[in-house]
């Protein structure tokens, strides 16, 4: 019997498709018999039938191996998109692929209940910045006056809020909504302790951002703690702390990287010579960073003016993704 190949191109050993188990389609050379043999039976006439029966099956089989294999539909699944480790609020364009400019905020040390100050800014920055999104997040411990909170436990209040644990919580929030903002270019903008925060992702997790503006910075630790050690006269401003400093993760910064640093003439909680030595530790790596100290203004400095058009300049400047 004649084994009536299909005209196309074929390998050496054609192979036909066979229902596997669920894992995918498995493949039978042709002409090979996908029934079990037949067993004749020992004797008698059922030995003439069988003796008829088998090459007729035999037959069969050959032309069954020789059909075109069927093609199978295969389905893909969306792979879900994670939800933040931290509470945060949205404002500005929901379409991810919609928005060029992503802006993350995270706010100061303080009250762990009364944050609010960052979500006014957030929203303030998506009425200014064309095709733009923005996030307000909730640091580890923190909470705000709705009840809102985020997993973790917040410092103390004495510069012990900036450690690698608390850190690595906010950049797993950065990476997914790296992710999911694909072609945005990301702002991370950081009020106060949030500042540092925002300094040491840019410094240990630089693939993280685009662009950072760092508002009443406690940039250099140790020369911060020492000046609050003296205001406030506690005891705990001299213990070690496991924070980390933002002066010496600012060598991993990359030098592409785009900085603003805004600091209030008169902060007596963050002076500006803070800010002035973490600019210029940037601009020492040739890091494009523009130095604001803003005239007759204290540490409540968020939400100035200057604050939000350094954040649209910063936008403005950005080359485009995608």
């Amino acid at each position: 019997m004649r084994c009536e190949m299909p005209q196309h191109p074929k390998p050496a050993h054609p192979f036909r498709l066979r229902e596997g188990s669920g894992e995918g389609p498995t493949w039978q050379k042709c002409g090979e018999a996908s029934a079990p043999p037949l067993t004749p039976p020992a004797s008698g006439r059922g030995t003439r039938a069988a003796r008829f029966a088998l090459p007729a099956l035999a037959g069969l089989a050959l032309l069954a191996g020789c059909t075109t294999p069927v093609a199978t539909r295969t389905h893909t699944v969306a792979k879900a998109e994670p939800a933040l480790n931290l509470h945060a609020r949205n404002f500005g364009a929901t379409a991810p692929a919609a928005v060029k400019t992503l802006v993350v905020v995270l706010h100061g040390d303080g009250s762990a209940e009364t944050r609010s100050d960052h979500y006014r800014f957030a929203e303030a920055a998506t009425q200014r910045i064309p095709d733009s999104a923005a996030v307000a997040l909730l640091r580890p411990g923190y909470g705000d006056a709705a009840g809102n909170r985020s997993p973790g436990q917040a410092g103390a209040g004495f510069g012990d809020d900036y450690t690698q644990e608390r850190i690595d919580a906010i950049a797993q929030s950065l990476g997914i909504l790296r992710r999911r903002f694909a072609t945005a270019r990301l702002i991370l903008v950081g009020d106060s302790g949030g500042a540092a925060i925002a300094a040491d992702i840019a410094g240990i997790r630089p693939e993280l951002l685009d662009a950072m503006v760092l508002v009443g910075c406690p940039c250099a630790l140790p020369e911060w703690r020492k000046g609050m050690q003296k205001q406030r006269h506690g005891a705990a401003w001299a213990a070690p702390v496991a924070s980390l400093d933002p002066l010496k993760t600012a060598g991993g910064v990359m030098p592409g990287l785009r900085a603003a640093v805004l600091v209030g003439a008169d902060d007596k909680i963050t002076p500006p010579a803070l800010s002035r030595a973490y600019a210029e530790a940037l601009a020492l790596r040739g890091i494009a960073t523009d130095l604001r100290i803003v005239p007759g203004r204290g540490h409540d400095l968020l939400n100035d003016p200057e604050v939000l058009a350094a954040t649209t300049r910063l936008a403005t400047a950005l080359p485009t993704k995608g």
